[in-house]
């Protein structure tokens, strides 16, 4: 897959599978994350959620989109906590399934995990091995 197809997958796909470290365990979870124009995820989430002190103790995550075509995106990066006002807004208006969790970008739990993507490694059905690109 090439950049476009990449960013495309994220897009169509709606959510993505983030994964991050708890002591020496992974930990999962299904997300929606959105893509910025600059190559970064954001990620609403409650400020009171274990996945805000597992990125605080371990920066490190990565986010697996599939398609239906068990096409396949595994971004991985750096992820830290934010409170950026311009972002929350950015995200509030492109995701409308947080208006069910939050009551908009001021509301004390709507807080964002920001991925500063690094690399992602791509595959299709086709593919014996995987590729490896960057969004930035």
């Amino acid at each position: 897959m090439d950049k476009q197809e990449v960013i495309d997958l994220i897009k169509d796909a709606g959510y993505g599978v983030l994964a991050t470290v708890e002591g020496d365990t992974p930990k999962a979870r299904p997300m929606m994350p959105y893509l910025t124009e600059e190559g970064d995820l954001l990620i609403a989430t409650m400020a009171q959620k274990r996945v805000v002190g597992q990125i605080k103790a371990n920066s490190r995550v990565e986010v697996c989109f599939i398609d239906r075509k068990m096409n396949f995106a595994r971004v991985s990066g750096n992820a830290s906590v934010s409170n950026d006002m311009e972002n929350k807004k950015l995200i509030w208006n492109n995701v409308p399934m947080l208006r069910q969790y939050f009551s908009g970008p001021e509301d004390a739990n709507f807080i964002l995990v920001r991925i500063d993507t690094s690399t992602v490694e791509t595959m299709t059905p086709q593919q014996m091995e995987p590729e490896v690109l960057k969004l930035k």
